[in-house]
């Protein structure tokens, strides 16, 4: 109870002091806080494919860091990357200010999944977090793995900062029930597997090409050391069925 009613306290002045939001919920170290609904779903869509997936969360209005709902938009996936449609961002964006919601309601929570068992943020995932949401004052990203969670508040007004937060379901909201019919075609309109290899020009045979995809093996040199153990074995599997003459043209 003592932790609920400090909870109100600090959302309570939050109401107030706009800018000094964030600040408020990094000091009191407040938890983000999942609905069981939104919860399964997430569920759902990380256990759906073998690729991350990725969406917003979606708050209440009066406690930000409360997830109610998951929303996921046209994206293009694979086993170490999300990559979202900005058209369909804008689209979600305009759909809930129609629905009367502000925009730290529905464009501040990043949420995520991550194969295996390592919720730790990849270096992609810290350049994303910087680059989209890096002039928001204040945003979380959350990433669900098998079995772990992470979540960190970074606020960008005052002094700056980011705090690491705890990750909780509250089981005292009401379950609406899990919907699979329904995620599953918010799934099929919305999820699209890549190939984290497909950026590799096809044609080896010219010399700029080839260049450019010695850098971008470099980058993914350093995506492969941020994998745990089970994101490398599905990675190497990808890999095995890569076109054979393009493997002999990097030799």
């Amino acid at each position: 109870m003592l932790g609920l009613r400090i909870r109100d306290f600090v959302l309570g002045v939050v109401a107030y002091v706009n800018d000094s939001e964030c600040c408020l919920l990094a000091i009191f170290r407040l938890p983000v806080q999942v609905s069981p609904t939104a919860w399964a779903k997430l569920l759902f869509f990380r256990e759906r494919g073998e690729s991350e997936i990725g969406g917003f969360g979606i708050a209440r209005s009066n406690d930000l860091l409360f997830v109610e709902e998951f929303s996921t938009v046209k994206q293009e996936v694979t086993m170490a990357s999300v990559a979202f449609d900005d058209q369909a961002v804008a689209d979600f964006f305009e759909s809930q200010v129609d629905a009367g919601r502000k925009p730290e309601q529905f464009g501040r929570i990043w949420l995520h999944t991550h194969l295996g068992t390592s919720p730790q943020p990849s270096g992609t995932d810290e350049n994303t977090f910087l680059r989209v949401f890096g002039r928001c004052q204040w945003a979380v990203m959350f990433i669900l793995a098998e079995g772990q969670s992470y979540a960190k508040l970074k606020f960008n007004v005052g002094p700056s900062g980011e705090q690491r937060i705890p990750v909780e379901v509250d089981f005292n909201y009401p379950f609406a029930g899990s919907d699979f019919s329904s995620w599953e075609l918010e799934y099929q309109a919305n999820i699209a597997s890549g190939s984290f290899f497909k950026s590799w020009p096809a044609d080896e045979s010219n010399a700029g090409n080839l260049r450019h995809s010695l850098r971008s093996a470099e980058k993914w040199q350093k995506e492969l050391a941020d994998m745990d153990y089970v994101e490398r074995l599905q990675y190497a599997e990808e890999l095995e069925q890569w076109p054979a003459e393009l493997e002999a043209a990097h030799e």
